[in-house]
């Protein structure tokens, strides 16, 4: 079966992160090369409190990373996100294959490219139907508060 390129915002464990940065960061790209997959980019994306404790934590780590699998492989993955410590919550989406290079350029850091853009049919205020007068709404507003 064909890999699919996901997103997978991970929640990290704020204090395991902070004594080793290197060693969580690189846990979670070694826990997808080990299911089969490919990583695309993996950054560090936030860190923040959390809207609710998870687990007994108030802050948290946000991870971004964008990576190829296969979808078979994905309900394993997601067991193993369960069972590591350092993960507090992940979600991992599909990514429309129309998307994915602009979304991993834009986690690189990078301009991304865009194609063309089609020519503007009309230019704004070419309307002929509307007809805005310079007053027309000015006494409008004066008896909307008033009451009978």
């Amino acid at each position: 079966m064909a890999a699919n390129v996901y997103e997978c915002m991970f929640i990290l464990d704020s204090n395991r992160y902070v004594r080793d940065a290197g060693g969580v960061s690189n846990e979670l790209t070694a826990l997808i090369t080990k299911m089969g997959g490919e990583v695309m980019v993996s950054r560090l994306w936030n860190e923040q409190k959390l809207a609710y404790p998870i687990n007994g934590h108030r802050k948290g780590t946000y991870w971004l990373t964008y990576f190829k699998l296969d979808p078979a492989r994905l309900v394993a993955l997601n067991r193993e996100c369960q069972l590591n410590a350092n993960i507090l919550r992940h979600l991992p989406l599909k990514v429309d294959p129309r998307l994915v290079d602009v979304l991993v350029q834009h986690a690189r850091g990078e301009r991304p490219t865009r194609a063309a853009e089609p020519p503007v049919a009309a230019t704004v205020g070419e309307s002929a139907d509307v007809d805005m007068a310079p007053d027309a709404g000015k006494d409008a507003g004066k008896d909307a508060g008033k009451r009978e």
